[in-house]
């Protein structure tokens, strides 16, 4: 089963950034991709300390156990995908996403890049400036890793919520991110079912 996981970057649950999110989602789900999203914005979620516990433990989590950051590090190991979404703040991603990027970050190095060759992309809800910084904090994260960006991140515009669904270039954006990953997803799993490894990408 191939599974693609979001993280919800907004600390507002149902604002512009989750409407996005769902877009795209909606693309994988129309070809059989199961999704699922986790709201990460609105959480107390530490900043990373740079401790480095997580590179002498190398057990896939950070020592911090009082957030959602190992949840959402053993979510993001298990699944075949992984959308970042933020709306800008102040010209670049909220801080919980801030933190679940350095924090998921330093884990996956500790432990051989442990999200090595999945597939990974991010929206990002603008009102007006900083979308090219917010998309770029989060595709760093992707490429760190040694993760496989197919295409451009999604931008919607809007400030009030429901604005985007008023943007039709940002649907349209959110739409080809979507097919986007499907592709990808779908060729990486033929090739290897051609190759006789007969389980999920």
């Amino acid at each position: 089963m191939t599974k693609v996981v979001a993280f919800n970057g907004s600390p507002r649950l149902e604002g512009n950034t989750s409407l996005l999110i769902r877009m795209v989602l909606h693309e994988l789900e129309k070809a059989g991709i199961t999704t699922e999203v986790v709201q990460v914005g609105g959480k107390q979620i530490h900043g990373c300390t740079a401790c480095m516990k997580c590179f002498e433990n190398r057990d896939r989590r950070c020592v911090f156990d009082d957030d959602i950051v190992n949840e959402c590090i053993a979510k993001m190991a298990e699944a075949d995908g992984i959308i970042l979404g933020s709306p800008v703040y102040f010209l670049d991603v909220t801080p919980e996403m801030k933190a679940l990027i350095d924090r998921a970050g330093f884990v996956s190095f500790a432990n051989d890049r442990l999200f090595s060759h999945k597939v990974g992309n991010a929206v990002v809800a603008v009102r007006r400036t900083g979308a090219s910084r917010t998309f770029d904090s989060m595709l760093h994260f992707f490429l760190a890793n040694d993760m496989i960006v197919p295409g451009l991140p999604g931008i919607g515009v809007g400030r009030e919520i429901g604005d985007v669904e008023r943007d039709r270039e940002g649907i349209e954006q959110m739409k080809r991110v979507g097919q986007n990953i499907v592709w990808l997803l779908k060729t990486m799993n033929h090739s290897k079912n051609a190759s006789g490894n007969t389980g999920a990408c």
